[in-house]
C-alpha cells in the first residue's frame, strides 16, 4: 500500500474528487470526500510517538470527524 498526498488549487478540487471515484479510489472514511485540511509536520524521532498517541486519543474523542495520520521516513531535507 502507498500513500499518496495531493496538493491541489482548490479550483481543481471537484473534478479531482470526481476522477478519483471513477478511477475506485476513496479516502476510505467518512472524511471523504467532504473538504478536508492537511499538516505534514517533519519531526524528530523521538517526538513521533507522542505526537501519535495524542492523535490516536483525539481521533477516539471525535470518532465522527475522521482523522487519520501517517508516519513516513525523510531521507533529506534543507
Amino acid at each position: 500500500m502507498k500513500a499518496v498526498m495531493i496538493i491541489l488549487d482548490q479550483a481543481h478540487y471537484s473534478q479531482i474528487i470526481d476522477d478519483l471515484s471513477k478511477l475506485n479510489i476513496r479516502g476510505g472514511s467518512h472524511a471523504w470526500p467532504s473538504v478536508n485540511n492537511a499538516v505534514l509536520a517533519v519531526v524528530e524521532d523521538h517526538r513521533v510517538g507522542p505526537l501519535m498517541d495524542y492523535l490516536r486519543e483525539l481521533d477516539k474523542a471525535y470518532e465522527n470527524l475522521g482523522l487519520r495520520a501517517f508516519v513516513w521516513n525523510v531521507e533529506d531535507m534543507i
